[in-house]
């Protein structure tokens, strides 16, 4: 066979794996990305680094992620193949944090690198990061890339653009929730407390002192990103009286392995009810203070320290 056509099959190959490891890297950005607080949680989880870090390392990686894929899909490399180089720096970095959370939290855990969207063990994903690295070795000793005027200067254009966009698109928690005017309204907690089964009725009254509740749908995933959020504060500090009201009779035992949020008190509420409360809005989480509603919040702005100066006003 000629040399000719032995170099153009190799030409043609690598060009083939490197579109395949862009895709990989889109993958793995865009399921980081959906929802990009799971991405965060998990690290205040696991590597206890603050939030305020975790958010912007979340969205720095992501992004990272993303602009080194769109680059592999396309074929460029940069200035001495650099973009071949940062992947592989941040393949080593995230093998790191896999042998880290195998060693501390055993082998039964999603270590997060393809969000939710696939479950995935810390010696699963060691091995696909080994077949990987292999991969972009290979590119990185016989892969050229596309050569051309601009190239470096589109290869920077690139990776800004798509690292600003997760800063851009998904923004901050202001930690604020929204207070409502005048004194507020009186949540009807009568529903909870008058069930035929009393083993399911609430241990604390919700009516005396302060309490952020928060409705859940056990079908929703923004739910169980809420409850999960609300036990890692929990963790931070138990003292902080979260209380979680589950609508419908749904079995559970999936929603508590998603959030661990098992540490928080629960309530069960019949469909009806649920929804009478809260309308078509889930999950509704209302900051309550001897039974009046004070605020509302979103589960991204729940945070620590302004719940706690909450709790220490009169």
């Amino acid at each position: 066979m000629p040399k000719f056509i032995l170099m153009k099959g190799k030409r043609i190959l690598l060009i083939i794996i490197s579109i395949l490891i862009g895709a990989l890297f889109l993958y793995s950005a865009y399921t980081k990305a959906e929802p990009i607080q799971r991405f965060e949680y998990t690290m205040v989880e696991f590597l206890h680094v603050p939030w305020l870090l975790a958010a912007l390392a979340a969205r720095f990686i992501v992004g990272l992620e993303a602009g080194i894929g769109v680059l592999f899909l396309i074929n460029i490399y940069g200035s001495g193949k650099w973009v071949i180089k940062a992947a592989i720096g941040l393949l080593l970095v995230l093998s790191a944090y896999l042998v880290y959370l195998w060693a501390a939290f055993g082998n039964n855990v999603n270590c997060g690198c393809f969000g939710d969207a696939i479950w995935m063990s810390p010696s699963a994903s060691l091995i696909k990061n080994g077949v990987l690295l292999l991969v972009m070795l290979a590119v990185l000793q016989w892969g050229d890339g596309l050569q051309f005027k601009w190239a470096r200067l589109s290869v920077f254009t690139v990776v800004l653009v798509f690292i600003s966009l997760p800063f851009i698109l998904y923004g901050f928690p202001s930690g604020k929730p929204s207070w409502l005017k005048n004194s507020g309204y009186f949540l009807d907690l009568k529903p909870l407390y008058t069930k035929e089964k009393q083993e399911d009725i609430p241990i604390v009254d919700l009516s005396k002192g302060k309490h952020i509740i928060a409705f859940l749908s056990p079908f929703c995933p923004h739910c169980r990103m809420a409850a999960y959020k609300m036990h890692l504060i929990h963790q931070e500090n138990p003292a902080i009286p979260f209380f979680l009201v589950i609508g419908g009779s749904r079995d559970l035992t999936d929603f508590w392995k998603a959030t661990s949020a098992q540490d928080i008190g629960c309530a069960r509420l019949d469909a009806t009810h649920f929804f009478q409360i809260v309308g078509g809005e889930v999950p509704f989480i209302v900051w309550v203070n001897n039974g009046r509603v004070e605020a509302k919040a979103d589960y991204t702005d729940l945070d620590k320290n302004v719940i706690e100066d909450w709790l220490k006003k009169p």
